[in-house]
């Protein structure tokens, strides 16, 4: 009876039969799912296809409360599979699992301002790790010794930075090769000719953790770096740390080393240890050359007081040896007459004058001209091996009540030649004849007291003068002409170094001066705006100014062009307002915007003359064209606006300081609105590397406090 009811609902088309036989899940009754009904309705013959676009269309219709109702009835037949089991198992699995695409956010929409700065703080580091992260390399595969000669091309050009990068960056964390030791030594020896010492030294410190043993090479660039360091204190002190070590574990310099430790010596210690280091030298048996003197000479222009006469004492001491002098040797000679004094005139005198055999031999006598001559040709290793240093170290380090303990013996006074007209003599009991201060009214081929060459004194001088002034030392190596000669003899020609270094050292305003082109052109040596703007300094600190600007177009005749530093030599002759003013006119109009060091020449004109008016002017030439201050500027302006000790507005009247209150006034408007220049640090340029500075320093770098400027 149910059976045929059931069969005309579902005969009947309506959309409630269908309904419930599409919800027919746990039956197997899926008439939408295909054309045949059920095992048990085919049988009685109740059934008949349906469209299938028909049935999909009822596939997608909800389910109601009352089919709902419909289903669960049905599927209370016990003779069918239920799916409620399946469905609470699922729901037990899924239970709890809601809140895991909330746990896993870092971000919430309630979260402060602060918990998300610091949310991007760590993505922000986390993106630079990955960036410092090295990359995996994916290019062919080099060599060390590619990387060396790589390194030492780059350092050939001047590219130290690059060459640091190309090493610490691509070599070690991107290919991650194993570096040997000749890897560390070029780029210590780049480091040496910059004056790098802390990377020398750290590159230097790692070469040891890696157990790669250092050469000679390697200890001679770490003290070349030492000599050029700009901080003496420090590379010192590392110096003599690295020279311990060495002495600690037995290890042998070469020649090579020896220079590089006597050249840094010199320019950072004094002579009295280059003269340490040349005994050892002597003592390990290597030959001395004339490179050795050379630093020795270097050592003796480190003291102002009294270097010439130890510069003229070093250099007898190298002829006496038969070397052969080079033109270096020459140019330090005259560095030493521009920096250098003489010292006490009767310690220089009695060593000096003094007849060379009343001299203590420093070599015994090697048998003639043939051991001399074999000698120098073997380097001199066998006389250097008994040259007595002791005596020499005596000899430069003598105190003026030891030099006067054997005084000369008397000679017969002489009446001066007419070609030293000023060589005073003077006949006393005991015929001592001084040699006044030289002049530039000596004759342009010098003196005949050439004190270069020991025994050519002629016996009348036996003892100095004033010399103060580095054109009188010049005369005492026979002047312009007499220093020349002395090249000649050695077969050495002068180059525009020498020229320069004997520009400075001449009389200002000698025959000397005005034969300097003339000598230039003789030597066919190829002027430099260096050698110029040297003349033109003389010039200008004489005031004279228009002498100045006459070498101008000599410069343009041969083709120089001039230079920051030839119009800051022609400032230092500005002493009038309007030349300074046309000078700043003259370089607007030349398309040269004038740099610092132009208006602290012009400043320090102006200060000289307490012309304010004139300093006002230059500031706002300075403020119009933004040039940086820098401390030398500020510290002369700061000296400008102070009031003499002894200044007292109401007792009279200063014509000088009358202005000084205006000065004043705009000065500190002026500092409010001016840009300052920072002095850059030496080794900023080869910190900042081209792909990323993973080496960096901060700024408050601990060597400046160690070297100290």
């Amino acid at each position: 009876m149910d059976l045929v009811r059931l069969a005309q609902l579902f005969a009947s088309p309506r959309s409630l039969g269908l309904s419930i036989l599409q919800h027919l899940d746990p039956l197997k009754a899926r008439w939408a799912g295909g054309r045949e009904g059920p095992a048990w309705l085919r049988a009685m013959g109740l059934t008949r296809p349906i469209p299938a676009a028909f049935s999909s269309s009822l596939s997608q219709l909800p389910l109601s409360q009352g089919s709902q109702k419909n289903t669960r009835s049905l599927s209370s037949d016990p003779s069918q599979p239920s799916s409620m089991t399946t469905q609470e198992e699922e729901e037990e699995e899924s239970f709890g699992t809601l809140s895991n695409k909330y746990s896993s956010r870092r971000m919430f929409h309630k979260s402060t301002a602060q918990l998300y700065n610091l949310w991007l703080r760590e993505q922000d580091q986390e993106d630079k790790e990955r960036e410092l992260e090295p990359k995996s390399w994916q290019g062919r595969r080099n060599t060390p010794y590619w990387y060396f000669f790589q390194c030492k091309h780059l350092i050939k050009e001047g590219k130290l930075a690059e060459a640091l990068d190309l090493f610490e960056r691509q070599m070690l964390k991107e290919e991650r090769l194993q570096p040997l030791e000749c890897n560390y030594t070029v780029l210590i020896g780049g480091c040496g000719r910059a004056g790098y010492l802390k990377k020398a030294f750290r590159l230097y410190s790692d070469m040891k953790k890696r157990d790669l043993e250092p050469s000679d090479a390697t200890y001679t660039a770490l003290f070349n770096v030492c000599a050029e360091s700009p901080w003496k204190d420090s590379a010192l002190q590392s110096a003599l740390k690295l020279r311990q070590q060495l002495q600690t574990s037995n290890f042998q310099l070469n020649l090579k080393t020896y220079h590089a430790l006597l050249k840094m010596a010199a320019k950072c210690a004094d002579l009295r240890m280059c003269l340490d280091v040349f005994k050892e030298i002597i003592h390990k048996g290597h030959a001395v050359t004339e490179e050795t003197f050379s630093y020795l000479l270097m050592g003796c222009i480190q003291d102002k007081k009294t270097g010439f006469r130890y510069a003229l004492q070093v250099w007898r001491q190298m002829l006496s040896l038969g070397l052969q002098p080079s033109r270096h040797g020459y140019n330090l000679l005259l560095a030493a007459a521009r920096d250098c004094g003489l010292g006490d005139p009767e310690v220089a005198s009695a060593l000096l004058l003094r007849p060379r055999e009343e001299v203590v031999p420093l070599q015994p006598p090697a048998g003639g001209r043939q051991a001399r001559r074999k000698a120098q040709a073997r380097t001199i290793d066998r006389v250097s091996a008994r040259l007595h240093v002791e005596t020499l170290e005596m000899q430069l380090f003598l105190e003026p009540s030891q030099a006067l303990e054997r005084p000369p013996e008397p000679r017969e006074a002489r009446v001066p030649s007419k070609a030293q007209p000023k060589m005073e003599t003077k006949v006393d009991p005991d015929h001592t004849v001084a040699l006044a201060s030289m002049t530039s009214e000596l004759p342009t081929w010098g003196l005949e007291a050439n004190l270069l060459t020991p025994g050519v004194v002629p016996p009348i001088v036996v003892s100095f003068g004033t010399v103060t002034t580095s054109a009188d030392r010049l005369a005492l190596m026979g002047g312009l002409e007499g220093f020349l000669g002395k090249m000649a003899e050695h077969g050495l020609q002068p180059d525009i170094k020498t020229l320069t270094l004997l520009a400075e050292v001449v009389d200002p305003g000698s025959p000397a001066e005005s034969s300097l082109l003339t000598v230039l052109d003789t030597h066919q040596v190829e002027a430099d705006v260096t050698f110029f703007n040297t003349l033109m300094r003389k010039k200008s600190k004489l005031g004279d100014l228009e002498g100045a600007k006459a070498l101008l177009p000599v410069l343009a005749k041969r083709g120089i062009v001039p230079n920051f530093q030839t119009f800051c030599n022609l400032a230092i002759g500005c002493h009038r307002p309007q030349d300074g003013l046309q000078l700043l006119a003259d370089m607007k109009k030349s398309q040269m915007t004038p740099n610092t060091h132009i208006y602290s020449t012009l400043i320090n004109a102006a200060l000289k003359k307490l012309d304010y008016t004139y300093l006002i002017n230059i500031l706002k030439d300075m403020r119009q064209n933004r040039v940086p201050v820098n401390e030398v500027v500020i510290r002369q302006l700061e000296f400008a606006a102070q009031y003499p000790p002894t200044f007292d507005r109401y007792k009279g009247k200063n014509t000088y300081l009358e202005k000084i209150d205006g000065f004043r006034a705009y000065y500190k408007q002026w500092l409010k609105v001016m840009p300052a220049e920072e002095t850059p640090h030496p080794w900023q340029k080869f910190r900042t590397k081209p792909k990323g500075d993973q080496d960096t320093v901060p700024e408050a770098d601990t060597d400046r406090g160690l070297g100290g400027r």
